[in-house]
């Protein structure tokens, strides 16, 4: 099967959306498929090797921005086009936080879900001309349900059935301002007719994008997410020094204040000695402060030399990272829809203590690799934290019992076969629609 991944890249940080993607591809092409991760917007950045490296950049940021901006840009040859899709200059941009108001954010995103009615449409013309030109692809997969304005144009221009992945858009899309935030929900609901299956992360999170973009209940189909699992190897012994962990990107809304309050918990009582605390994932500069404040705050208790932040580790340091764990933890502030940073933890044989909302409670029943506590409440994580830490044996079970289940069930291949079974649902629709 011939299988294009259009996935957003981010230029500048490691997304966890983009490595799902990444092992999708790269397990889809060990399998015998014909499968390419093409990069739209910014260039990706992975931890792991590139499933199909020197892919072009389609959709280009910048691009995108100007053709929204101005008319001009609409109208422009590609020979100037291709002056904004360079990588670096891409790369530069990413890394530059803060470069649009709230408003523009909103007008954009809402230009590009309406598709060939948006200001975006030569950049449309473009990708659809290379999807036919490269080999027309038997499936388009689309990362996110933010895509959605590539879907119709797609269809016509290529015959290939769309698929669309569910993985954490609605944050995004609530965070937009009025009326641009009612109109992106509507407009979603309306372009999904456009698709012909939906690949969510989790029942949660389908069941959530079902009723909020108003899905075709028999389109939408649950895979759970798959990690690579080469060099995770077994750990004989949990470390000596007593370690609650973190891995995610080092922000407020993936809940590592909340974190850093728990751990003030388990040091106010003590009963943990040496007890430390490292937190590790993405770092961008908009993240900076915030880290900084806490690092502060930390060393303001006297707790300064007990506490690690680690931005931006490669994949062989987060491996090593991760093994070097007691206890793990990423207490989101949001309604996550999976957390592919629980299956990383597990698959070292880490257990981890997760609020009881959103997926959380789907994955760990899933897994049965760790414990849930009360959502938004740092005493209840502190306590869930301390009951592992201070019961090795529950804390070895756990952890051996999540490693199992992630390496028998939730590996790069498992998310292979099942996204591959929902591939063929959508082409044989897809076949019947055009018959």
């Amino acid at each position: 099967m011939r299988i294009l991944q259009l996935t957003p890249g981010t230029g500048s940080f490691y997304c966890g959306t983009c490595v799902r993607d990444n092992a999708l591809v790269t397990e889809l092409r060990r399998q015998g498929h014909d499968a390419l991760l093409v990069p739209l917007y910014l260039p990706a950045i992975l931890d792991e090797p590139a499933a199909t490296p020197k892919m072009p950049i389609l959709f280009g940021g910048i691009n995108v921005y100007l053709q929204q901006k101005s008319r001009l840009f609409r109208r422009t040859p590609r020979w100037v086009d291709r002056l904004f899709d360079g990588e670096g200059l891409l790369r530069q941009v990413a890394s530059r936080a803060g470069m649009t108001s709230a408003r523009e954010l909103g007008e954009l995103t809402l230009s590009t879900l309406r598709g060939e009615e948006g200001k975006q449409l030569k950049e449309l013309e473009r990708l659809v001309e290379w999807l036919r030109t490269e080999g027309r692809p038997d499936v388009v997969c689309l990362s996110n349900i933010l895509l959605l304005g590539l879907a119709r144009r797609i269809r016509e221009g290529t015959g290939a059935a769309v698929v669309c992945t569910l993985q954490g858009e609605d944050s995004f899309l609530d965070s937009l301002p009025e009326p641009e935030r009612t109109q992106a929900w509507d407009t979603l609901a309306e372009r999904a007719r456009d698709v012909d299956a939906f690949v969510a992360v989790s029942r949660y999170y389908g069941d959530l994008m079902q009723e909020r973009a108003k899905l075709p209940p028999a389109r939408v189909h649950t895979v759970h997410c798959g990690i690579t699992l080469e060099g995770y190897e077994e750990r004989s012994e949990p470390p000596t020094v007593p370690t609650v962990g973190y891995l995610a990107r080092l922000s407020r809304l993936k809940g590592l204040e909340r974190l850093v309050s728990a751990y003030e918990i388990l040091r106010e009582r003590n009963r943990v000695p040496g007890l430390r605390l490292h937190a590790a994932g993405t770092m961008t500069a908009a993240d900076e402060p915030f880290v900084a404040g806490l690092q502060e705050r930390l060393a303001a208790q006297g707790y300064g030399n007990e506490v690690e932040f680690r931005p931006n580790l490669e994949r062989e340091e987060k491996i090593a990272f991760l093994r070097g764990l007691s206890v793990f933890s990423v207490p989101t502030t949001y309604g996550e829809s999976f957390g592919l940073y629980l299956l990383e933890a597990m698959a070292a044989g880490v257990p981890v203590v997760q609020p009881r909302h959103a997926a959380f409670p789907e994955v760990l029943k899933a897994t049965g690799g760790g414990l849930l506590c009360g959502p938004d409440d740092s005493g209840a994580l502190a306590a869930g934290l301390e009951s592992l830490l201070l019961d090795p044996e529950q804390a070895r079970r756990l952890g051996n019992t999540g490693r199992e289940a992630v390496h028998s069930r939730f590996s790069a291949t498992m998310m292979a076969r099942g996204v591959l079974e929902v591939f063929d649902r959508a082409r044989k629709r897809a076949v019947s629609l055009a018959a």
